[in-house]
């Protein structure tokens, strides 16, 4: 049985240049942190760091100030973790 809080979905468009969106659903109000971070594991980017409520959220990300590469997107949602890889080419 699957009892997570955080349901995170593909990213779209991916590849993508500049932005791309994220759909995350949360069955409960709670803290959420959206990162991007490079290959070497670095923040580059706080998409959301705050309170959301349930339901289901849009995010997208505009990374027109990054350079070409792959980026990893960290969603934090309570005690609930999710990664998307993602490869922005300009």
């Amino acid at each position: 049985m699957d009892h997570r809080s955080l349901v995170l979905s593909n990213a779209y468009p991916n590849p993508f240049n500049p932005t791309t969106t994220l759909d995350l659903s949360l069955v409960e109000s709670s803290h959420v942190s959206i990162k991007v971070y490079n290959v070497v594991g670095q923040v580059v980017e706080t998409i959301s760091n705050g309170q959301m409520s349930a339901g289901y959220h849009s995010i997208t990300w505009n990374a027109s100030s990054l350079s070409s590469g792959m980026y990893f997107i960290k969603v934090n949602a309570g005690t609930d973790v999710a990664v998307q890889k993602v490869m922005l080419m300009k």
